[in-house]
This record gives C-alpha cells, structure tokens and sequence, in this order.
C-alpha cells in the first residue's frame, strides 16, 4: 500500500464519521429520551439505542462505500449478536482481506446520552495480520466529535502513521471545516495541570486511589501545598480523553481499571477499556504525545472487542521520563507480601 492509499483510507474513514455524526445528532433531534435505552448487552459492552443507530449507519456505509479493491474485516462490538457479516465485501474469507478495521461507534454514550460531555467516534485501520493483528498495526485512526445539544462546532483529528496528524473544526453539520492547529501540552511538571486516573465505577476504587497516591508520593508532589497544584478530570470516554492530551488540556492519563485484583476485577471486565476504545492513540503519538501500557512498553492488544486495556498517556516524553518510573514503583509495592 502506498502513502496515497492511506491517506485515501483516512479521508473515506471521515466520510463515514461525517455520516455517523450526522445520523446520531438527527436522532437526538427527533428522540432525545429513548436514546438511552437498552437495546443489548454483549461480551464487550451495554448497547444503547444511540449506539444501534450508529451501528447501522457503519454497516451500510461499508457495504456501498468501501473500496471493492481493499477487502476488510471490520471489529465492532454488536457484531455478533446482530449476526451481520464482518467482512467487506460482504463472503470475502477473512485471509483475503487486507485491512483489518476496528471502530468504536459512539465512545462516551452515558455521558452524551445525559448531555453532561462530548461522545466520540473511534476508527483504527490496520493491515491484516489475522489473529496477530495488534493496536501497534494501526497504520490510519479517525476520531469524531459528537457534540452536546448546544454545541454546534466539533473536531474532526486524523492521522496516518509517520506522517503526523490532522484537526479539523466545523461550525455546524454540511458546513465546510477549517483546519486548526493542536498540539499536547510541552510542560515539563504536573504543576497547575490535569492528571487523571480513571476510576469511573464504585468497584475498585481502592485499589485505584492507594496506586495514585504511591505515585504522587514517589513523585514528592504528596504533602507539598497539600497537593493543591494537581488536578483531575474523570472524563468517562477513552476517546475523549485522548482528545484531552492531543489538545493541551491533560498533561498525564492512567487508565488501570484491568489491573483490578481479585473478584472485583474479575466481575468489570467488561467495564475497562477495550482495544476499541484506544484505537485513536496513533493521533496523539503523530503530535509528540505517548501511548504505553503501565510498565512502559507499547500496547499491543489484539483488535478485537473483549480484551482489557490498562493504558497510560502522556502529553510528553519529558513527562513519559519523569512518571513512568513512579508508577511502576506504585504498581509494585507491596503490603504484607500482596500488592497493595
């Protein structure tokens, strides 16, 4: 494939988020309220209407828009339970595809569908290796805003892998996009800036909140001024809190929810971070931003729709340098011969 080809891929993979966005922000027009309403649960996911009426659109989309000359096998969860075939053209045997596509339909649906936050389209294209095809293999992602009621403008960012990354504004739907300059934040501290660990849910908590403050104590930020130059966002959307480093808002982002011991972690594995959900880390690694796995080695899980996550995102390597090491020394301490 050539560099024309991916950067071909990355503006039909637009096209179809500009389809997404405009389907789901008629449908709240029309039918706010039954938006929320649960029309399936699988392995991955609870499935909202929200979340349905994207899936239809990304369904008909790739059988009349893709390229017949690219086959792929498209990674989305509701798949299986809709019995829908995952492979376009629709019969091609997995082994002949080419590209393996992996989308998050509307990533931050409890928060748009209260209206409280923007949700996010997630799409990540990689060249088919099968079963070994990992989040590494991501060569093109895309991510969509899909705004709050009385918000009309949102960000459209895209990137091909090695040739940076792409923002675009637009004030409204059908309205022509202005490319925007966004870069993560160059700061070389967490003084007076964001840092979240995200811990969403009532389970495991404590688990979450004693590895944070290991962290903020190995970093001697625990005791000074009462930790009061330190704040935090729970942003509850991967994507939308990927978007937050990329745009210079969030200096440092620890998601750790798959590391949870025990039965507790056991039952919310279907509640963590899903390879879905981090498909768009390449945008951010274009801008100068790092994606790693909490030991600091690159995420490589597999493209499917089950597998946990544990992720940290760093506005930047100066940043990646200074904390990698105080959280692995969290993760590790031990208390009475058990973590923590």
């Amino acid at each position: 494939m050539t560099l024309a080809n991916y950067q071909r891929a990355r503006r039909l993979l637009g096209a179809l988020h500009d389809r997404i966005h405009a389907a789901v922000i008629a449908a709240r027009a029309r039918q706010a309220a039954r938006l929320s309403r649960v029309v399936g649960v699988t392995e991955a996911d609870t499935i909202y209407l929200v979340d349905r009426i994207a899936e239809t659109v990304i369904l008909a989309w790739f059988e009349r828009e893709w390229p017949r000359a690219w086959p792929v096998e498209l990674v989305m969860e509701g798949l299986d339970e809709r019995a829908e075939a995952t492979t376009f053209p629709r019969g091609t045997p997995v082994s002949r595809t080419i590209f393996k596509c992996i989308v998050d339909p509307v990533d931050g649906t409890r928060g748009f569908m209260c209206d409280k936050r923007s949700a996010w389209v997630l799409t990540g294209l990689a060249r088919q290796r099968g079963t070994r095809t990992t989040l590494a293999d991501i060569v093109v992602s895309v991510m969509t805003e899909l705004p709050v009621v009385k918000q009309t403008a949102f960000d459209q960012l895209s990137a091909v892998r090695g040739k940076g990354a792409a923002v675009v504004r637009r004030m409204g739907i059908n309205l022509p996009g202005k490319r925007i300059g966004m870069s993560p934040s160059q700061a070389r501290n967490f003084d007076h800036g964001f840092v979240s660990f995200s811990r969403f849910f009532p389970e495991g908590k404590t688990f979450l909140a004693k590895v944070e403050e290991k962290f903020w104590r190995e970093l001697k930020v625990w005791g000074r001024e009462g930790g009061s130059k330190v704040f935090e966002d729970q942003y509850v959307s991967t994507g939308g809190q990927v978007y937050e480093l990329i745009s210079g808002h969030d200096r440092l982002i620890a998601d750790l929810r798959p590391l949870i011991p025990g039965r507790i972690g056991a039952v919310n594995r279907m509640m963590c971070c899903h390879p879905y959900d981090i498909c768009t880390a390449l945008i951010l690694e274009e801008l100068g931003g790092v994606v790693e796995d909490p030991w600091g080695r690159p995420l490589r899980s597999p493209l499917d729709t089950t597998t946990p996550v544990a992720w940290v995102g760093y506005a930047n390597r100066t940043l990646a340098r200074l904390a990698r090491r105080a959280l692995r020394k969290a993760l590790n301490q031990r208390q009475g011969g058990r973590l923590l």
